[in-house]
């Protein structure tokens, strides 16, 4: 077997598993930057809910997007080996969808931080 055939399966599995350090990394910036109520508005509470909501959302759509092309994808390199390139492209694709969504969450939040410090 070649190199790439063996780890084909685990590929989505590790995949899938950047998108929870995503909702990690959102979480520690989130709770690092907690106040004693007079000074953690509303407007500073919401902004942290969106940051968590999108890269939640986001994060759950670029699950079930690797979970359909990992599934098909194992399957067809398990026939076709040359597939494996087009799967990992596709499956790359699908994860820039939870990148997205922790961009956005990082946007809201550096938005927040520099409006409590000003």
């Amino acid at each position: 077997k070649q190199w790439y055939q063996r780890r084909v399966p685990i590929t989505p599995g590790v995949m899938a598993g950047i998108l929870a350090i995503y909702g990690l990394v959102v979480a520690a910036l989130i709770i690092q930057s907690l106040y004693p109520a007079p000074k953690y508005t509303l407007f500073m509470s919401f902004c942290d809910f969106a940051a968590g909501l999108s890269v939640g959302i986001c994060g759950l759509a670029s699950g079930f997007a690797i979970g359909i092309v990992g599934d098909a994808g194992v399957r067809s390199t398990a026939q076709q080996p040359k597939l494996f390139v087009g799967m990992i492209l596709i499956l790359i694709f699908a994860e820039v969808l939870g990148l997205y969504g922790l961009i956005v969450g990082i946007i809201l939040h550096i938005r927040i931080t520099t409006k409590a410090t000003s």
